[in-house]
């Protein structure tokens, strides 16, 4: 696979609104279950076993109303978006399913395709689609500017996506398994000791803490030493505002030492791949 290939074909392929003409490049047919292949780049790994019961009970009562997409092989096709519903119609027993068939030049558009489809659905759990973004700045370099004009979503959202995945795992997998939301993981990633964090994280599970706690109680974890309490208050109203827009801009913990007119601007990271990202906002700066 040629890494660093810039695709462009998006989600208009996947879904059925079609601008008038565009049915030159697909088709859809009922095609043999037992002719699918499923694919192994999807992001998309859990699947809830509630709504996999809920979409079987929905197609064995209306049938199949959104077609499956898949690309054409030499031996058959490759599933590109749509597993749940290949799921449910093999479970009810069915022998063939509805599907959009279109052509893809390469493995790398397949994988862009498939992660972009699942993205844009909006039913990731943050971790897949946090990986999902991982895997599009991997395997194409794209940046995170391009990742979000890509999905629809703003540049931050890319970044603060990304950085869950510097949590523990054993916080990532309550935030597959939906024991934990995005709002509350992303406050302790502000937190430098892992045992502190590890607290919180188990405060938040025992006490049913609301987002806004978990920030308050993350900020409070972070000033505990008096040195630092010292230096919060001493900062002037604009200074801290200006720390608040540099961390929204970086997508990371900025601290400003020193005054208005001398001092020093510490950012921090979390690995090695957070410090690429912070490198990568910092060359863009330079090419303006």
């Amino acid at each position: 696979m040629t890494t660093g290939k810039r695709l462009g074909k998006g989600i208009g392929a996947l879904i059925p609104e079609f601008p008038e003409g565009i049915e030159q490049i697909y088709s859809t047919a009922e095609i043999d279950l037992a002719k699918i292949k499923l694919n192994p780049q999807q992001p998309r790994k859990e699947f809830g076993a509630q709504a996999m019961a809920e979409l079987i009970m929905s197609i064995r009562e209306k049938g199949v109303i959104q077609p499956i997409t898949v690309r054409q092989l030499d031996d058959g096709f490759e599933l590109i978006a749509g597993e749940r519903r290949l799921r449910a119609c093999q479970e009810l027993g069915k022998t063939s399913i509805p599907a959009y068939i279109i052509p893809v030049s390469g493995e790398a558009e397949m994988l862009e395709l498939s992660l972009i489809e699942n993205v844009q659905r909006e039913d990731l759990n943050p971790v897949d689609e946090a990986r999902a973004y991982q895997m599009l700045s991997n395997t194409f370099d794209l940046s995170h500017e391009e990742i979000a004009r890509k999905v629809g979503k703003e540049r931050p959202t890319i970044t603060n996506s990304l950085r869950l995945l510097n949590l523990p795992e054993t916080i990532l997998n309550d935030l597959r398994a939906g024991e934990l939301s995005a709002g509350h993981a992303r406050p302790l990633l502000a937190i430098g000791n892992p045992q502190q964090q590890f607290n919180l994280w188990q405060k938040i599970k025992r006490d049913g803490l609301s987002v806004r706690e978990v920030e308050k109680l993350a900020k409070k974890i972070q000033e505990s030493p008096l040195v630092e309490k010292a230096a919060a208050s001493a900062k002037t109203p604009d200074l801290k505002k200006i720390e608040e827009k540099l961390m929204h801009i970086l997508g990371t913990k900025v601290k400003i030492k020193g005054g208005e007119v001398k001092g020093q601007i510490a950012v921090e990271f979390y690995s090695r791949d957070d410090l690429a990202r912070l490198l990568e906002l910092f060359e863009s700066i330079e090419e303006k």
